[in-house]
């Protein structure tokens, strides 16, 4: 298999607030959010990152999609370096977190031509995609419809297709259902599935165990920064469970720090 993403001792501090400090309950100043993470993907597989919230999953899928920039360490996606090259990322990738919100003013056609634009699809091969993923995800009937007044699930599937525009084979999803009704879960699930039969490799996180189980060829365990286990699921969890084997981990990990 070929290796599509290199991840090479990633780290992420951040300074905390007086608010901050309080709510964390510390006297530290600094937080270490990632702490030297490391681990790869291959080409057609799906990767998940599963974790407790605040483990830092977010702030490592922010930094292999060049949001921001690790204090230390590197990610070499597809050959190029998110820290040396990060212009060259950009273009090889997609990004999709619910914390991106699309603008409530314009319609899915208007931002679906915009991103296409930006990121120099063809014109004629920008209509014919766009007929086909706005029939397939049901956006056809709202396409001249202000964002404000679509649904949640509507926005999260329009998010999906825009950040596919230019049709990256890397694809990195933050918690790809997170706040999704079970119908417009299932339909994004299933489409991740078609990504990776076409080759795709696709990143997420997530704290759901079933979305792991069902979705992803291998799995890390990342707890408070750091990457405690990772490989497929049988090597991650020999004959226990996805879910009984992540409290066995979080409980050794919390437990020795006691």
């Amino acid at each position: 298999m070929k290796e599509i993403l290199r991840v090479e001792e990633l780290c992420k501090t951040f300074k905390l607030s007086p608010k901050q400090q309080k709510i964390e309950r510390t006297t530290q100043r600094y937080k270490t959010a990632v702490d030297h993470l490391s681990f790869n993907a291959y080409q057609g597989e799906i990767f998940g990152l599963l974790g407790p919230n605040g483990a830092g999953k977010t702030t490592t899928l922010r930094m292999l999609s060049t949001l921001i920039r690790p204090d230390s360490g590197d990610a070499i996606i597809d050959g190029s370096s998110v820290v040396n090259h990060p212009t060259d990322v950009r273009s090889k990738i997609a990004f999709l977190t619910s914390e991106l919100k699309l603008e409530d003013f314009f319609t899915p056609n208007y931002i679906f031509d915009f991103f296409s634009k930006l990121h120099g699809v063809d014109e004629r091969v920008m209509q014919e995609r766009k007929q086909q993923m706005f029939s397939r995800f049901g956006i056809d009937k709202f396409a001249e419809v202000k964002v404000a007044n679509l649904s949640t699930g509507m926005k999260q599937k329009l998010s999906l297709i825009v950040s596919l525009v230019h049709q990256p084979n890397i694809i990195i999803f933050d918690e790809p259902t997170n706040g999704l009704d079970v119908l417009t879960a299932r339909t994004v699930t299933d489409y991740l599935q078609e990504l990776r039969s076409e080759g795709k490799t696709i990143i997420l996180s997530t704290h759901i165990f079933s979305l792991v189980e069902r979705l992803c060829d291998r799995v890390g365990i990342i707890i408070d920064g750091r990457m405690i286990s990772y490989g497929t699921l049988n090597e991650v969890c020999g004959d226990m469970n996805l879910e009984d084997r992540f409290f066995e981990i979080y409980k050794e990990q919390k437990g020795g720090e006691e």
